[in-house]
Parts: structure tokens; C-alpha cells; sequence
């Protein structure tokens, strides 16, 4: 097997050949020059070094986003044009998820981060278990403050990489509560040979698709594209009609997801309430509660996550909280990752405040559950 690797998502540009067993060559640049002026000619002089013949290749692999816009589109436009011209599949990585694999064997937590701009950095948490590597908080675009409160939740010693990090330093110093260090020079940027690995094992596993399928993943959308779902977000009862894209969004989401007939059955009993958020003629997120004694449990809360920082996971919510009062419950509750500061603020600007922890509460990783209330309802 050979995966040709792509990544242009940040300043870096980087082109890889790697077989199952070993990285045949890589080539990176980290300097001021334009992704498009750079990309296609080193891939020619890596493919000429080792003398290969693109048509050998059984895949290409690119960093999908999240990243610079420009550079996302350069190199998925190229991924996708290689695609077609060789009839080869598309394997598209999380930029986030190859720039943890740098740091393959490290017994820290591991928190990429790169400049998202708007006081934002595009970040995600991991750590590896006996050799596997584990998301343990899937790519986002969120604050520095945010994602440091994430890391203090969870109390493990981190360690740091990515652009970002020369612009956060001082910030990281100030807020932190664990012992942290930075990722030394050779591995604190995007490697091709990164997402070669991942590639690999993404493409063993079935994880890829046609070129003309691939698209870029900004996580992160204009404020005309935010104004726009504003505009046609349609929230609605969900019905066992919807249970197949639910379920879909609810293992992208969670480590430990429900199964398919845990919605169904919910959805049969009338003191529950199911709302799905519809955008683009899909469904883009849903949530839940269970009715229990004039309480309400919420129980699912998940938005797809190309459509995240729309608001919706409010929306959906300030709808759902109006529908328990209108049934009469007096009260609501939640539990929610110690570690989840998002959705901790998300919570706590609907009114909830904490009322305790359970420990232990969730596995995959095991971390704490905040005990959330909203009472009364107003």
C-alpha cells in the first residue's frame, strides 16, 4: 500500500509518500510563501526523488480542515483533482487529529492549537491508551480560555503545539492549573508523514471517499453563512423517521452513543420530549428530555459538527425549555463532562447553575459529570 499526504491547512505546506511500514519521503516548508506556489512543485520533486509513478499510489490523504480557508481549499482542490485524474480514492483527515500525531507515545494530554484569529484558536484534546490514539475532545474552534479550563477539568499534565502557541504563551501561563510543556521544534507544526500514518489507518478501516465527493471542513463559518441558518433553521418534533441521521450525528459526537432503538424506544413515551433542528434539508442537531415527577432530564444534546457556532445548540434548547413549561415541569436538570466548558457556558447562559459532580460519571475517557439544574423554570 501507498498514501500520498497532503497538508497546506495552516502556514506549513507538506507533501508525504508513505507505505504501510515506513515514510518513503517527506518534504516541509514553513516559509512566506503562498500554498499555491509551493504545493504542486514539491509534490513533483518528492514523487521524482523516489521515483514513483502517481498511479501507484492507492489513496490520497489531505488535512480536511479545520485551517486557514485558502490553504484548506488548495489542498483539498488538489486532493480532489489528483482524485479524479487517477481514479484514486480521498481520505480526508482532521487537521487537529494529525497534528496530535506528532506526538505519538506521549503520556501527556495532548492540545494542538492554531490560530483561528478573533480571539479563537482551532484546538482539540487527545491522549494515547496502550498505544491507540484517542480524541478525547474532538476538534473545535473555540477561546484559549476555554480550552485551558477544558484541560484543568480533566487535571492531567498537557502538552501544547501549533501555530498558536508563540500568540498564547503568556495566556497558557496565566490560567493553567497543570503541570504543561510545548512540543519540541521538529514536531510543533503540521507533518505530511503525520497525516500519511493516519491516512493509513483511516484507509484500512474504510474511511475515505470519492474525490468528487471531498470537501473542506472550516468548522468555523462567515457571519453571512451563520446569518443565513438563522434565517432557514426549522426546529420541529423529532419522529422514528428521523432516528437514522440522529443516530448518525450522535456517533460522530459522543464516544459512548445511543443506539438506534434507545431513540425509538424514547420517543414512545409521551412524557419525553425529541426536538431536531433542520438547516440545508437535513437534520443538523437534536435534543431531548425525559419527564419524570415534573422534572425534566435532558438527555441528548448534539449538533453536527459542521454546524457548530451557529447558535443552534441555543436555539434548539430555549425551544425545548419552553415545551417542558408548557407541560408543566417546574424543574430541569443535566449532566454534563467536568472537562465540557463549551457546553458548561452554553448551560449556564440558559440559567443552569452546578449543583454537584458525580465521579466517574462517563468512560471513554472516565472524567466526572457536573450535575446541572434550572429551577424554576422561568
Amino acid at each position: 500500500m501507498k498514501i500520498l499526504a497532503l497538508d497546506s491547512s495552516g502556514l506549513v505546506a507538506s507533501v508525504a509518500i508513505a507505505s504501510e511500514d515506513v515514510i518513503m519521503a517527506e518534504y516541509t516548508v514553513n516559509y512566506k510563501k503562498t500554498h499555491s506556489q509551493t504545493l504542486l512543485p514539491m509534490l513533483d520533486e518528492i514523487v521524482r526523488m523516489v521515483n514513483l509513478d502517481l498511479a501507484e499510489v492507492d489513496a490520497i490523504a489531505v488535512t480536511a480542515g479545520p485551517g486557514s480557508f485558502t490553504g484548506l481549499r488548495i489542498g483539498s482542490a488538489t486532493a480532489k483533482g489528483l482524485g479524479l485524474a487517477l481514479n484514486k480514492p480521498v481520505i480526508p483527515v482532521p487537521t487537529i487529529d494529525c497534528l496530535a500525531y506528532n506526538l505519538y507515545g506521549t503520556d501527556k494530554l495532548i492540545c494542538p492549537i492554531m490560530d483561528a484569529r478573533r480571539n479563537q484558536v482551532y484546538t482539540g484534546l487527545y491522549e494515547f491508551e496502550g498505544g491507540d490514539f484517542v480524541v478525547v475532545s474532538p476538534q473545535k474552534a473555540v477561546s484559549m480560555d476555554e480550552i485551558i479550563d477544558e484541560i484543568n477539568g480533566i487535571g492531567k499534565e498537557a502538552i501544547f503545539l501549533g501555530d498558536a502557541v508563540p500568540i498564547q504563551k503568556d495566556r497558557i501561563a496565566e490560567r493553567i492549573k497543570v503541570n504543561y510543556s510545548f512540543a519540541p521544534l521538529h514536531l510543533n507544526r503540521q507533518r505530511a508523514g503525520a497525516a500519511a500514518a493516519l491516512g493509513i489507518m483511516k484507509y484500512k478501516a474504510g474511511q475515505f471517499e470519492t474525490a468528487a465527493e471531498h470537501q473542506p471542513v472550516y468548522l468555523r463559518v462567515s457571519q453571512a453563512e451563520r446569518e443565513r441558518t438563522k434565517k432557514t433553521l426549522l426546529i420541529r418534533d423529532m419522529t422514528v423517521n428521523d432516528v437514522d441521521e440522529v443516530y448518525g450525528i450522535e456517533k460522530e459526537t459522543f464516544s459512548e452513543p445511543w443506539s438506534r432503538a434507545s431513540f425509538t424506544e424514547s420517543l414512545s413515551d409521551p412524557n419525553n420530549t425529541y426536538l431536531v433542528a433542520e438547516a440545508d434539508d437535513k437534520i443538523v442537531g437534536y435534543c431531548g428530555f425525559w419527564g419524570i415527577a415534573g422534572e425534566g432530564h435532558i438527555c441528548n444534546v448534539a449538533v453536527r459538527q459542521e454546524y457548530r457556532n451557529r447558535e443552534i445548540g441555543y436555539t434548539m434548547l430555549k425551544e425545548l425549555i419552553a415545551r417542558a413549561k408548557s407541560k408543566g415541569i417546574a424543574s430541569m436538570t443535566l449532566e454534563v463532562r467536568s472537562s465540557n466548558q463549551p457546553a458548561i457556558n452554553l448551560y449556564k447562559k440558559l440559567g443552569f447553575t452546578e449543583a454537584g459532580t458525580r465521579k466517574n460519571f462517563y468512560a471513554k475517557p472516565v472524567e466526572d459529570a457536573i450535575i446541572m439544574w434550572l429551577a424554576p423554570i422561568q
